[in-house]
C-alpha cells in the first residue's frame, strides 16, 4: 500500500513539475547571471606626432561578471538587455615600443541592446538564436603607468593622462539556450561587436583604434 502512495505522489509531483517548466514563449521574461569575457582585436593606428614611429597600442582581454534580462516579444522574436560589472582593460605598448609593458588601465561599461530571432518552437529544449544590436561603449577611470610618463615626459606630480573616447558600435550575435531543469536554462552566446574609439593623451597626442572585441557569454537563467 505505501508503494502504491509512494508511485502515486511521485507521478502528481512530475506532472506539476512538468507544468510548471516555463517555456520561451511570447510574454515571458527571463534573468540570467554568469560571467562574460571580452577579447578585443585591436588594430591601432600610430600615436600623433611628437612620438616614435610606429608608436602603438593593444588591448588586453578582460572578464566580469554579468548577467541580463531577454523579453520574448513573440515565440521567436526577443529583446535582449545584457547587465554586468565593468571590464577592467590593460592597454600595452605595441608596434616600435612593444616589450615595454603596461601603459594604462581603463575601465569599460557596454551598453548593450539585442533583438534576437530564436529557432524553433517555444517548448522545445534547445533553442539556438542570432542576435543583431547596438552598443555604446563607455571608457572610464583610466590611469597611466610609469611607463607611459616615461615614453611621454610625464612626472609623479604631472604624470600623463589617458583617455578613450565614448563611442557607439553595431554587434552581431550567435548563441544557444538550453533548458536544463523546469523554469531554468543555461545560456552560452558569443557577439562581435565593431567598435572604433580615439584615445587621447594629456600632452596632446592621439591615436586612432579599432576595438572590435568578441564577447563570449554564459549563464543560467529563470524564466517566469
Amino acid at each position: 500500500m505505501k508503494t502504491k502512495y509512494f508511485g502515486l505522489a511521485a507521478l502528481t509531483f512530475a506532472a506539476l513539475f512538468a507544468g510548471s517548466a516555463q517555456a520561451q514563449s511570447a510574454g515571458t521574461f527571463t534573468l540570467r547571471a554568469g560571467g562574460s569575457t571580452i577579447i578585443p582585436d585591436v588594430t591601432s593606428g600610430n600615436l600623433s606626432a611628437p612620438s616614435l614611429p610606429n608608436t602603438r597600442v593593444d588591448i588586453k582581454s578582460a572578464s566580469q561578471f554579468s548577467g541580463g534580462i531577454t523579453y520574448m516579444w513573440t515565440d521567436n522574436i526577443a529583446i535582449d538587455l545584457p547587465l554586468g560589472l565593468p571590464f577592467k582593460h590593460k592597454v600595452v605598448g605595441a608596434g616600435s615600443i612593444e616589450g615595454v609593458g603596461t601603459l594604462a588601465t581603463v575601465k569599460a561599461l557596454p551598453i548593450t541592446l539585442l533583438v534576437q530571432y530564436r529557432l524553433g518552437a517555444a517548448q522545445d529544449r534547445v533553442r539556438p538564436y542570432v542576435g543583431l544590436g547596438g552598443t555604446y561603449a563607455k571608457f572610464f577611470d583610466s590611469k597611466g603607468t610609469e611607463a607611459l610618463n616615461a615614453l611621454t615626459g610625464g612626472t609623479p606630480s604631472n604624470p600623463t593622462v589617458m583617455n578613450m573616447k565614448n563611442k557607439f558600435g553595431s554587434v552581431v550575435e550567435l548563441g544557444v539556450v538550453t533548458r536544463v531543469w523546469g523554469n531554468w536554462s543555461v545560456d552560452l552566446a558569443v557577439n562581435k561587436t565593431f567598435l572604433k574609439t580615439t584615445g587621447s593623451l594629456s600632452t596632446g597626442q592621439t591615436i586612432e583604434t579599432k576595438l572590435n572585441p568578441t564577447a563570449v557569454q554564459l549563464g543560467l537563467g529563470y524564466t517566469f
